[in-house]
């Protein structure tokens, strides 16, 4: 129902992101969608490109005084440095550059080299580089305002940076605390902790070294019976996962409490089901994460993500030169010492993104007012079930 599909290089002309599948009359703001790139910018660990990035976007279709037609929605971004990378990034002509030979242990260098058969890993590094997720936060902005006309919100924080994590809660934080998780330098609830990341983030950065760590996204509002039981491949939390372990440098993911499931009893592990004339079916506790049998099951849908440290270091790691075959350093490009903070925000864009496309699936329907008619029905027809 609901696809994208994204193109550029992290020092070419920009990135291009086109959405289709979206209804007629969706609000759409471009100041919205720039503050989302904002969003994708922040955290205490980024690097120098941050400063640099301004990330406007121009819409170039599928819009009309701010409402989408219904037909494909495209958006460029243009990346600011180009014009320094130009002879580099040449399209067409000889590029003037000397070939890229020193492969970057942990990134896609050395086996997007094998795989395409190129002695230059800069034909890897410039797509495979996170500017690329400036597309998927650009759809994740049309696919949250989508959701809230829908009364659904996508929100997150940062839970862990290196060794330092939060405090163990009992429920989840309301929307409301989660929505001021920005006003923190590490975008996390726990002023402690985000004092004690911010040490380890400057204690990595003196040694020239990354830290990684674990945020959690929260989707509100979401209503039950998106997804599906009947095949792998249309199950709800195979494909947040999916989109999730897409971003780069994400290594882990869990739905609900996930992995802790593992180590308790199953009459410990299930969430039992309640019924008030008020809410209808529900469950006091949320252990499962929104989702059981590959569909929602009305509470908050959670996706938690464990991010790598990145492996670009100001102290580079040993390598071996594609060519002659050496031992040296691995090439070094500007990056961050610490992301987790950003990936959250692309981590929300793509949760979006997935549950609006179920969303669509499950309504169908051409335009909001029809979306929002059968939204309706289906709200009422759950809560008299």
């Amino acid at each position: 129902m609901l696809r994208f599909l994204d193109a550029g290089e992290s020092h070419g002309a920009g990135i291009i992101s086109v959405v289709e599948g979206l209804p007629m009359g969706i609000p759409v703001s471009r100041e919205f969608i720039e503050s989302e790139l904002a969003r994708r910018r922040l955290g205490y660990g980024r690097g120098p490109r941050m400063t640099l990035e301004r990330d406007e976007v121009e819409v170039l279709s599928g819009v009309r005084g701010g409402l989408t037609l219904g037909s494909p929605v495209a958006m460029l971004v243009r990346n600011a440095e180009h014009r320094k990378w130009m002879k580099v990034m040449s399209a067409f002509g000889d590029v003037e550059a000397e070939p890229l030979t020193r492969p970057r242990p942990g990134h896609a260098d050395l086996v997007g080299a094998l795989k395409y058969g190129t002695r230059d890993i800069r034909n890897i590094l410039e797509r495979s580089s996170a500017r690329e997720t400036v597309g998927r936060v650009c759809a994740g902005a049309l696919a949250k305002s989508l959701l809230s006309c829908l009364g659904i919100h996508v929100h997150s924080h940062v839970l862990q940076v290196g060794e330092v994590r939060v405090s163990e809660r009992k429920s989840l934080p309301s929307r409301e605390e989660m929505a001021v998780s920005d006003g923190d330098p590490l975008r996390c609830l726990e002023t402690e902790a985000s004092k004690r990341m911010r040490e380890e983030v400057d204690r990595a950065r003196r040694e020239g070294d990354s830290l990684g760590g674990v945020f959690e996204v929260v989707a509100y509002g979401v209503p039950a019976g998106l997804g599906s039981h009947v095949h792998w491949d249309r199950r709800l939390d195979s494909r947040l996962a999916a989109a999730v372990m897409s971003i780069q440098g994400i290594k882990g993911v869990e739905i609900g409490e996930g992995f802790r499931l593992a180590g308790i009893k199953g009459s410990e592990a299930a969430d039992h089901i309640c019924h008030s004339r008020r809410r209808g079916f529900y469950r006091p506790t949320n252990r499962a994460g929104g989702l059981e049998g590959g569909m929602t099951n009305g509470e908050p849908v959670v996706v938690r993500a464990a991010m790598k440290p990145i492996p670009t270091l100001a102290s580079p790691l040993e390598s071996v030169d594609l060519v002659s075959k050496d031992r040296v350093t691995a090439a070094v490009e500007r990056s961050d010492v610490c992301a987790v903070p950003a990936a959250a925000v692309i981590a929300e864009a793509v949760v979006a993104f997935v549950i609006a496309d179920a969303m669509l699936e499950k309504l169908g329907g051409d335009s909001l007012e029809e979306i929002r008619e059968r939204y309706r029905v289906l709200v009422r027809r759950h809560r008299t079930f």
